[in-house]
C-alpha cells in the first residue's frame, strides 16, 4: 500500500486543469522506455506533485507573521549565488525581516531548511539567530592528507572500507563501541555555563559517531596520488539538545517555515546559548578529530596536512568596520587565505578551497558552499531514482560504498564545479580530491539529530 501524498488533491487538479486525465501513465523522470512499451511510469498526476508543493510552500512562508524590526535594519542587502527556489528565498527574506539584520547571502548550495535556508548567512549587530545556527550545532567538514600513496593501499580498499564501517558507529542516537577520551569533558566550566551538565554522560558516550543522512567518511586521493580521509558530521545529541532547549527558552518554533528565534548577545539567554554553542562547537571539532584518527589508523600512514571548519555556526567578525555575529547554516567561512573542505555528493569530487578577497568576497560576507546542494528531498529522491541508478553511477567512478541510500544519491544534487562557478572570484580550488570510497548510515539508519 503506498504512502499518501500531501499535495496529492493539489496536484490532481493542476492534472487536470492541464488537459491530463490524474490516473493516465506517463514517464517516470529519466526513465527510458514509456508505460505504453513496458515502461514502470507513473500516474499523471505525480508529474504535478512538485508544482503542489511549490504553491503550498509560497502559501505557508507567506502566512509566517514576523515580530516587528527596527527600521535601521530594513531592507539590508542581500547577495545571491545562483538560481533557487522561489520558496528558498521567500525563506531567506523572512529571515531577513527579524532582528539587528546588516546583510546576508544565499550561497550557491543553498535550498530550505529549518527556519533559515541551508545556505544562508546573516551578519546581526549584537544578536544571534538560534534558528539560524539550526540544531546541528558544529556540523562541518574535516580533511587531512596521508603520506599513503593510494596505489599502495588500492588492492586492500574494500577491507579498509569494512573496517571503517564496523569501527565508526553510524546511524541513530548510537553511542560509541570505542569510549573516546577528551579534555572537553573535565571543563566543568564549560558545561556549567552552557546549562548543559544533565547531557555531559550521554556526550561522552555520542562522541565519535557519524549519525546518518549526508553525513559520511569519504576516502579519497588526491592530484599527486596521495589519499586524504574526509568526514563531514556534527555536535550529534549535545547540539541537539542545546539548540532545542534553548529555541524554546527564547520563544521560538520548531519548523520549517517559522520566524527565526535571535536573541541579544548580552542578554543572560544570549550569553548562555553562545556558551553552549561553543561548547557544541568544540565537541564537534573533537568528533572529527576522533574519527579522522581512527580511520588513519585502519589505513597507516602518517598526516601532512589538515582542513578543518563548522559550517552551523556563529562567528563575531568585523565587517565594514563593524563587529558583526555571522550566522552561516551550510556555509563556509572563506576569509582571505582561510581553507575548506566541500564534499560533493556521494561518488563525486571533493575539493580543498581557500578565500580570495576583493568586493564579491566582501558582499559574501566571506563565505562560501558547504557541499553541492539537494535538487531532490529526501523522499522524493526516493520515489524519483532506483538504486540500480546509483549503483550504476557509482561503479562507473570506480567508487566503493557501504551504508547510503537513495536519499542521498548522487542524482539527487547539483553538480559541485557548476555551484563552484557560481562564486567565481571569491574562492580558488586548491585541489580536487576523487573519491574511491564512501561510508555512510545504511536504509533505516535514521538519525533523530537534524542537520
Amino acid at each position: 500500500m503506498r504512502r499518501p501524498s500531501a499535495y496529492e488533491t493539489r496536484a490532481r487538479e493542476l492534472a487536470a486543469l492541464a488537459g491530463f486525465d490524474p490516473d493516465s501513465r506517463v514517464a517516470r523522470p529519466g526513465e527510458d522506455v514509456a508505460p505504453e512499451h513496458g515502461g514502470r511510469g507513473m500516474p499523471a498526476w505525480c508529474a504535478f506533485r512538485d508544482a503542489a508543493r511549490a504553491e503550498h510552500l509560497a502559501a505557508e512562508i507567506a502566512a509566517v507573521v514576523l515580530p516587528a524590526q527596527d527600521a535601521a535594519y530594513h531592507d539590508a542587502p542581500l547577495q545571491v549565488f545562483g538560481a533557487h527556489e522561489a520558496a528558498t528565498l521567500a525563506q531567506m527574506r523572512n529571515c531577513m525581516g527579524v532582528g539587528n539584520v546588516v546583510a546576508g547571502v544565499v550561497c550557491a548550495d543553498g535550498h530550505l531548511g529549518y527556519a533559515q535556508p541551508v545556505g544562508g548567512v546573516i551578519a546581526y549587530a549584537g544578536q544571534v539567530s538560534i534558528s539560524g545556527v539550526g540544531f546541528d550545532i558544529g556540523c562541518g567538514n574535516m580533511a587531512v592528507r596521508l603520506d599513503t600513496p593510494y596505489a599502495a593501499i588500492k588492492d586492500r580498499a574494500a577491507d579498509i572500507l569494512a573496517d571503517v564501517r564496523r569501527v565508526v558507529s553510524f546511524g541513530v542516537g548510537r553511542n560509541n563501541a570505542e569510549r573516546a577520551e577528551h579534555a572537553l569533558f573535565d571543563d566543568d566550566d564549560a558545561w556549567r555555563d552552557a546549562d548543559m551538565e544533565a547531557y555531559r554522560r550521554k556526550a561522552v558516550g555520542q562522541l565519535g559517531t557519524v549519525g546518518s543522512g549526508n553525513h559520511y567518511v569519504d576516502l579519497m586521493r588526491d592530484e599527486a596520488g596521495f589519499v586524504w580521509i574526509g568526514v563531514h558530521f556534527g555536535s550529534r545529541g549535545l547540539g541537539h539538545t542545546s539548540a532545542t532547549k534553548y529555541l524554546k527558552l527564547a520563544g521560538g518554533t520548531d519548523g520549517m517555515n517559522v520566524p527565526p528565534a535571535v536573541v541579544d548577545e548580552a542578554s543572560e539567554l544570549g550569553q548562555r546559548y553562545l556558551a553552549a554553542m561553543e561548547l557544541a562547537g568544540r565537541y564537534a571539532y573533537a568528533g572529527r578529530e576522533w574519527v579522522v584518527e581512527r580511520v588513519r589508523q585502519i589505513i597507516g600512514g602518517a598526516v601532512t596536512d589538515s582542513v578543518h571548519n563548522h559550517h552551523n555556526y556563529a562567528w563575531r567578525e568585523t565587517h565594514g568596520g563593524r563587529e558583526l555575529w555571522v550566522v552561516r547554516k551550510g556555509a563556509t567561512p572563506a576569509w582571505p587565505g582561510q581553507r575548506g573542505f566541500v564534499g560533493g555528493s556521494m561518488g563525486d569530487d571533493a575539493v580543498i578551497i581557500e578565500g580570495v578577497d576583493g568586493a564579491a568576497s566582501q558582499a559574501a560576507l566571506y563565505s562560501t558552499v558547504h557541499g553541492a546542494g539537494r535538487l531532490f528531498g529526501r523522499q522524493q529522491a526516493k520515489r524519483t531514482f532506483k538504486r540500480e541508478q546509483m549503483d550504476a553511477w557509482l561503479q562507473e567512478r570506480g567508487v566503493l560504498l557501504a551504508g547510503g541510500d537513495l536519499d542521498e544519491s548522487p542524482m539527487a544534487y547539483r553538480r559541485l564545479p557548476e555551484v563552484l562557478a557560481q562564486h567565481a572570484g571569491t574562492i580558488r580550488v586548491l585541489h580536487t580530491l576523487r573519491p574511491f570510497a564512501v561510508a555512510m548510515a545504511g536504509d533505516g539508519e535514521f538519525d533523530p539529530f537534524k542537520d
